[in-house]
């Protein structure tokens, strides 16, 4: 049983294998800061551990590729390369549909990603654009401590010594609040952006993820 643990272990974090997929996660991890890089691929297999725990088979109820490339770039707007004049959400969208364009992936393809990254602070929503979306942001939304019974506490001891979480929050408010400090235009009245400027400089100047990480499950410091 020993000598199994290694093969469970590397199955259980294994990412997807295709041409374009250990160049994504190397452009990930170069322009982005390590805690949103950890964040971005963590978030891939906690979608794929809530998929499986709600009954859903890859290939079959939803692209496991497709699922990675979200998951994986859905903060690519928040690094220096995808900083445009858009809300962060918009212009990684944009920057994730011109690499994967750029790697070959149909247009119908590269849409439902868009669609997923750009929808992905939009709750409600989000949800009620197919599978790809709602893994997206629920994937995204475990990182933050929801959907808990998904994941076992072995299974993130061994997600979170893979991909430390490195102050995840206070990393996230200070790009996001740092872009749009720089730019107004990424930080539209009642966006993510606005909402955490406003917090920000409201005393006690904590924003409401950064309380919600820290009182979640995870904490933000791992």
């Amino acid at each position: 049983m020993t000598d199994q643990l290694p093969c469970v272990e590397a199955k259980f974090l294994a990412l997807p294998t295709a041409p374009w997929t250990d160049s994504v996660v190397a452009l990930v991890v170069a322009a982005e800061a390590p805690a949103v890089a950890n964040h971005s691929i963590r978030s891939f297999v906690f979608a794929r551990l809530l998929a499986a725990h709600r009954g859903m088979e890859a290939h079959r109820d939803f692209d496991p590729l497709l699922l990675f490339a979200a998951c994986v770039l859905h903060d690519i707007g928040l690094s220096e390369r995808a900083n445009g004049s858009q809300r962060f959400e918009v212009d990684g969208a944009d920057a994730a549909a011109e690499i994967l364009t750029g790697h070959g992936l149909p247009a119908d393809e590269v849409d439902a990603v868009w669609l997923a990254i750009a929808l992905h602070t939009s709750p409600g929503i989000a949800e009620r654009r197919g599978p790809l979306c709602e893994l997206t942001r629920h994937g995204i939304a475990m990182d933050g401590g929801f959907f808990p019974d998904a994941v076992s506490d072995a299974q993130a001891a061994m997600i979170h010594a893979a991909y430390p979480r490195l102050s995840l929050a206070r990393t996230l408010v200070d790009v996001i609040v740092g872009q749009a400090t720089e730019r107004p235009n990424k930080a539209p009245m009642y966006s993510v952006a606005a909402e955490l400027i406003r917090e920000r400089s409201t005393p006690p100047h904590i924003t409401s993820l950064e309380q919600l990480v820290n009182e979640s499950r995870w904490r933000d410091v791992r």
